[in-house]
């Protein structure tokens, strides 16, 4: 579905990203892990259009990313940012209506099949009991709920999202990610996912990426990339990875015996 080849990025002199090159799937998500400043949310922005300055290969379907206006981008990629700042005035229903700019007819107005694509959001994402109630009122997990619904509502078959968890506790973490997965499975999404807590990237992505200083470490699926010897390395801490027994899954820890 989403194909990038080759891809360099720059930010003014210094170079972001280096031969970047993976696909990916409907029905999958995969997780792009790595330390701060490895080029996660640069690989993000470029897919979405935001950072212009790259070189190299970004095709959906086969098309060019770069050949597509802003307007049918927008159709085929939903971004969910990071702890983004949502305008307190506006209702969860009109902050999640936001999402079908792109199908919009010439006037500005809302459809029928507007109207129910945003209903059918609100209540996938599970903020439908909340609708009317304004944006400054929110959790941040019900906000980021209201971000999902919002990129679910534009109806894009691509799912982007800059470490959407980074500032909810545990249970809102879990219950976002877990929501996220159902989405997946049921509507054949493709979700790229930049995530900080490698342990919940082992337990809700079917493939990872990760990154360090703007190039590919190690690609895989989490047994693959998440290895004592290759967290060490790129992490530059005493990790250490054990299976885990109920979920089967990489189980990530610090051993405090190597601790300076």
């Amino acid at each position: 579905m989403l194909s990038i080849r080759n891809l360099h990025a720059h930010f003014g002199n210094q170079t972001v990203l280096r031969d970047i090159t993976f696909t990916l799937k409907r029905g999958e998500i995969l997780g792009l892990i790595g330390p701060n400043g490895s080029g996660k949310t640069s690989l993000l922005r470029c897919i979405s259009g935001v950072h212009p300055s790259w070189q190299g290969e970004i095709t959906f379907a086969n098309s060019a990313v770069e050949e597509m206006s802003i307007r049918e981008r927008a159709k085929q990629f939903a971004v969910v940012p990071q702890n983004a700042q949502m305008p307190g005035a506006f209702t969860v229903w009109e902050s999640v209506a936001l999402g079908r700019t792109p199908h919009l007819n010439w006037l500005g107005q809302l459809s029928d099949k507007d109207k129910a694509r945003i209903d059918w959001a609100l209540q996938a994402a599970e903020v439908d009991t909340m609708k009317n109630r304004m944006l400054g009122q929110l959790s941040g997990g019900e906000q980021q709920r209201t971000l999902l619904a919002r990129a679910l509502a534009q109806d894009a078959p691509i799912l982007l999202l800059d470490e959407p968890t980074a500032h909810l506790d545990l249970h809102h973490q879990i219950a976002f990610l877990s929501l996220l997965q159902r989405l997946v499975a049921q509507e054949e999404l493709a979700v790229l996912i930049a995530l900080h807590d490698l342990n919940l990237a082992s337990v809700y992505a079917q493939r990872l990426l990760l990154l360090d200083i703007g190039s590919i470490q190690a690609e895989g699926s989490p047994s693959d990339v998440l290895t004592s010897k290759i967290l060490r390395k790129v992490y530059k801490a005493p990790l250490t990875v054990e299976p885990n027994g109920a979920t089967e899954s990489p189980f990530i820890y610090i051993d405090r015996s190597k601790l300076s």
